[in-house]
């Protein structure tokens, strides 16, 4: 399995993180190796207090809540504690390998979700190859916002503080363990996880070198609302869910065959949905309704969904609408729309709203106003998410950004995060100035953080390396779609607003066959 699909299952599949606290399990190391080791848990850092420092042997650690053991080489572990206020209890893991293995480099890993849990699997893939790795639990245990209730602090934990005080406390570490400070330090996450990437360059550009920013749920709180939107336009009146599996398959296979060749060549993949006019009502059923066919409402439903968000009041826009191509697909579970708006019994994250925003369990998020709410909202939780677009301090201190999303994303809206980073051009002083620290790439048909019916499959991390490291910038970076192991076709994904044309020789499955080039008007 590739790096990239490792790191992208640690933040997204729930098997793959812990999503509470036990004992860890793995065996007892060789006296001699581990010395140094335990000596960590002497460290004296404020508002940290280090809880365990031991020897693991070469796969001798399974995570908890897992069966077996990971495939990781010897390191030292260090389990702590961080309490930056008198309500924050922020676990987190330190994992350093031995000498000999180090590449001299640290990674923070991102957490997805609202899960409070260690990302051992992207912790895990990290220290295979050479990182000192941190993961962090965000300050909170279980995936749910309950947590929230009545704690605010937990809530700055999670929505930013917790990365910014593991990151400097896991870097201590490392160097009060080898002796010296990481050459180098860098970020990995996807959806939350690419929140937490953009909140790091935006409010402590000095944590990390370089970051790469997955599928980054940044403005966290107009896409909350958005939620309930789409969720609004996707069942009845009584709450019951318009749309099935199979319906909403057939809404994308349309989407896809009306839309396929805009970028000039049939490959059952929509290149750029916003050139895409794909029009919704003409699957209306014009006999029975089957699942090859939409009924008035669903029709109308789905073009809700592609508007997206807007005041009822003024008509701006809150928040975009997700794409058309990613209703039937768009997840490495094949899931799209059902997982995220329509099979949810209420609209997801709502407990914000409950919990946070009103402080009233028992409130009826049917009373959401999309005006004076949205209002409120930004007023009183602003801090969760992370929309500044001044990067300059990241940027002056040098400082590489890679960022990428798919079309195709049933969760993050894609036009929003285009949103984003036209906004940071334009604050940055243009494309150029831009480019030189801060790249994008859109990854046609592919999902959230993965899956889909595109290319998914692409190491930014290697590509930021270069770029940080030896100062080659990446104009492409080449991605595969992968089946049964297999890989099918491979395209390069280019820096936004270029786009991926094949040459029209060879293969179109060939990413050797194709150039990067301005997008067409």
């Amino acid at each position: 399995m590739s790096r990239r699909i490792l790191r992208m299952l640690a933040l997204t599949v729930p098997g793959f993180a812990l999503a509470g606290y036990g004992p860890a399990v793995f065996a007892a190391a060789p006296a001699a190796p581990g010395a140094a080791c335990e000596k960590l848990q002497n460290l004296t850092i404020p508002n940290v207090t280090v809880t365990s420092a031991g020897q693991v042997p070469a796969n001798g650690f399974i995570a908890p809540g897992q069966q077996s053991p990971m495939t990781l080489p010897p390191f030292c572990r260090v389990q702590a504690i961080a309490s930056p206020t008198s309500d924050s209890e922020i676990h987190f893991e330190v994992w350093i390998p031995a000498t000999e293995s180090w590449n001299g480099k640290f990674q923070g890993e991102g957490v997805g979700g609202y899960d409070g849990s260690i990302s051992y699997a992207a912790m895990g893939t990290g220290l295979q190859h050479g990182y000192a790795v941190m993961g962090n639990d965000l300050g909170h245990t279980g995936g749910d916002l309950k947590f929230s209730e009545g704690h605010p602090e937990k809530m700055i934990d999670w929505a930013y503080r917790a990365m910014h005080v593991t990151a400097e406390a896991g870097k201590l570490i490392v160097r009060d363990s080898v002796g010296k400070w990481p050459d180098h330090a860098y970020f990995v996450g996807c959806s939350t996880g690419g929140h937490q990437a953009l909140s790091e360059a935006q409010r402590y550009p000095d944590d990390y070198d370089g970051i790469v920013a997955g599928d980054p749920a940044y403005d966290r709180v107009h896409q909350t609302a958005s939620y309930i939107w789409a969720w609004m336009a996707t069942h009845d009146q009584n709450g019951a869910p318009l749309f099935t599996p199979a319906k909403l398959q057939t809404v994308t296979k349309a989407a896809v065959a009306a839309c396929d060749g805009i970028d000039g060549i049939k490959d059952g993949v929509i290149d750029d949905p916003r050139r895409c006019k794909f029009d919704p009502a003409t699957l209306i059923c014009t006999g029975a309704e089957t699942d090859s066919c939409l009924t008035p409402l669903q029709a109308e439903g789905v073009k809700k969904v592609y508007a997206g968000l807007r005041n009822p009041r003024t008509g701006e826009q809150i928040f975009p609408g997700f794409s058309p191509g990613s209703e039937g697909f768009g997840t490495a579970a094949g899931q799209g729309w059902m997982a995220f708006i329509v099979s949810p019994k209420t609209p997801m994250r709502s407990e914000v709203y409950k919990y946070l925003l009103f402080n009233d369990p028992n409130w009826d998020w049917h009373t959401f106003d999309f005006d004076k709410d949205v209002a409120y909202s930004d007023a009183k939780i602003g801090y969760m998410a992370a929309v500044d677009h001044d990067l300059s301090r990241f940027r002056n201190r040098g400082g590489k950004l890679i960022m990428y999303t798919g079309w195709a994303d049933p969760v993050a809206a894609p036009e929003d995060i285009v949103k984003y980073y036209e906004g940071a051009v334009k604050a940055m002083g243009g494309l150029d100035k831009t480019q030189a620290f801060y790249r994008f790439f859109m990854a046609p048909g592919m999902g959230h953080c993965g899956g889909g019916y595109g290319p998914d499959t692409f190491d930014a991390v290697a590509a930021l390396e270069q770029w940080v490291e030896y100062g080659v910038a990446p104009d492409k970076i080449v991605a595969s779609h992968v089946v049964d192991k297999t890989v099918q076709r491979t395209r390069p994904l280019c820096p936004y607003p270029q786009v991926a044309r094949w040459t029209g020789k060879g293969s179109s499955d060939e990413a050797a066959n194709f150039v990067c080039k301005a997008a067409e008007k």
